[in-house]
């Protein structure tokens, strides 16, 4: 079985970047394909390297407080490019009273500070797995 390709992205101005690298580092060892963007990319960007990367899911790392703002914007623009379908989780310094919200416009997972590298792994694995495939032909229509 080919491995899932996951997009890790820092949306935004925010430049600490060590949590995202721990999480691309854990999710290449725990078998998936990491494309990591590295720091300060518009959701612009992040949507079209999630098209451009055929991946099956998208992380979002974020420190700055704007998640309420990216988070929602990087989903919308990947709707628009026909990745709906694509999951989308994120991390950072994210309040519980702001994860509903974030769930409501989309963002499948919310990870703060201290999760388990474990714990991101199991629910990519659990959502992941239980999707279908996309054929050849669903992955060329969206290039």
């Amino acid at each position: 079985m080919t491995p899932h390709r996951i997009l890790i992205a820092k949306p935004g101005l925010d430049g600490h970047d060590r949590g995202a690298k721990v999480i691309v580092r854990a999710l290449r060892d725990a078998g998936f394909e990491v494309i990591y963007t590295g720091i300060r990319q518009t959701p612009e960007m992040i949507a079209a390297t999630a098209l451009q990367e055929d991946v099956a899911a998208v992380g979002l790392s974020l420190l700055s407080g704007a998640h309420l703002t990216l988070f929602p914007r990087v989903v919308d623009l990947m709707k628009k490019e026909g990745l709906g379908s694509v999951l989308v989780f994120g991390g950072g310094i994210i309040p519980d009273e702001d994860v509903a919200a974030l769930k409501k416009k989309g963002v499948a997972g919310v990870f703060g500070p201290g999760t388990p590298t474990d714990d991101i792994v199991a629910f990519l694995r659990a959502r992941l797995d239980a999707a279908p495939a996309p054929t050849p032909k669903r992955r060329a229509a969206k290039r």
